[in-house]
């Protein structure tokens, strides 16, 4: 485990900086889709490089982006209180970072979580399971598991898991077509705005283990047309970057997307499948304040 984390920390060490930068120009703060487009659009970095996938199904830059908010985090630079928003803090506006400076700031951290691990090995989390937490990158921990569990349902199974999901989430009269000739749609429900608005959905399910395409996207649009108002797509893989553009194109419906991450996201604050468990860690850096 040590060594697959020195290993990662020489990749995602080089976007601490690009990290800042992006923060910076997002106005302080923005979701993880937002900086990791902001750093994709400033770096120019192909979809090549953005959808490449790590072994879990996940696209590598995401994850190496996240593991850099976390060490960020732990430095001060960032703020880690607040979950689904990524935003600085009064020193990471100011600060700006070398390489060198990078490796620095992993290379000492790295010292402290093995000081730590040493003092309190029988107690302590593992690091990828605090990374977990923090940012919902998945690791070898039951995220892990999930995933497996739902690349495993049969179609149908996935399917009737995703009915029960939409409806948990708000949506009414959700069905289940089950109709392999019916142009990908898998089925509809309605989401109800408020008492006067209400929208028909229809949506697809992908048990993938690699990625959606945008021409399944597109596809999928072309079924939906004149039928619903809007579109979902699940998979348990992941969407390329050109899907992603697809499915928010200027002048045509948009499809929501939900991929692995998303989706167990959602089961984690559904507690479907999965219970929460309360536990804390020593945070060590507030006691230290006191001790100096």
């Amino acid at each position: 485990m040590a060594s697959n984390r020195k290993s990662e920390g020489s990749q995602f060490v080089s976007w601490f900086g690009p990290l800042l930068n992006a923060l910076r120009n997002l106005g302080g703060s923005g979701s993880p889709d937002e900086v990791v487009e902001q750093i994709a659009a400033e770096l120019g970095l192909s979809d090549e490089i953005q959808n490449e996938l790590v072994p879990s199904g996940q696209p590598r830059f995401r994850n190496q982006v996240a593991w850099a908010r976390f060490y960020l985090a732990r430095e001060g630079l960032l703020d880690s209180s607040k979950r689904g928003v990524w935003s600085l803090t009064e020193r990471g506006r100011t600060t700006s970072l070398t390489l060198e400076q990078s490796h620095e700031i992993f290379r000492r951290w790295v010292a402290v979580f093995q000081a730590q691990r040493r003092a309190k090995a029988a107690e302590e989390e593992s690091l990828a399971e605090q990374v977990a937490e923090e940012t919902g990158v998945p690791s070898n921990d039951y995220r892990v598991v999930v995933l497996e569990m739902l690349r495993s349902l049969s179609p149908a199974g996935f399917e009737r898991l995703s009915q029960r999901i939409l409806r948990e989430a708000g949506f009414t009269h959700v069905e289940v077509t089950g109709q392999s000739n019916d142009g990908g749609i898998d089925g509809h429900g309605t989401l109800q705005i408020n008492p006067l608005v209400s929208f028909k959905v229809l949506f697809q399910c992908k048990r993938y283990t690699n990625s959606v395409t945008p021409s399944l996207v597109r596809d999928f649009r072309g079924a939906m047309a004149g039928r619903a108002d809007k579109g979902i797509i699940i998979t348990t893989g992941s969407f390329t970057t050109e899907a992603r553009r697809e499915a928010n194109r200027d002048g045509v419906p948009p499809i929501e997307l939900v991929d692995s991450e998303k989706l167990i996201n959602m089961l984690e604050h559904l507690e479907l499948g999965l219970r929460p468990i309360t536990t804390y860690e020593i945070d060590n850096t507030f006691f230290n304040e006191f001790s100096a």
